[in-house]
């Protein structure tokens, strides 16, 4: 249940870095639960679940990281400006959009 909860908390807040760290955690539970529940027989179904969730959660979070370095890369030489308009047309220019 646990990693339920976690793995789709993680995947709602990945696009920020803490769904990538609730993902980590929510997967180690999942798979915890998952020994555990081959071993009882109960709650199987939300294991999986939960490991999924969090799988996810942390390959959208690395997904956004990856995508905010290129960014960031990529727009390097406009982050001198100090106003949001000639940022804009700096990073429109990095991207040929004129």
């Amino acid at each position: 249940m646990a990693a339920a909860v976690l793995g789709s908390v993680g995947l709602a807040t990945s696009i920020v870095s803490v769904g990538g760290l609730l993902g980590l955690l929510g997967l180690v539970l999942g798979l915890v639960a998952l020994r555990t529940a081959r071993r009882t027989g109960v709650g199987r179904g939300q294991a999986i679940t939960g490991a999924v969730l969090s799988a996810a959660a942390i390959l959208v979070s690395a997904a956004v990281a990856i995508a905010a370095v290129w960014f960031a890369h990529r727009t390097q030489s406009c982050y001198h400006l100090n106003h949001v308009h000639q940022w804009s047309q700096c990073v429109h220019r990095q991207f040929g959009r004129h």
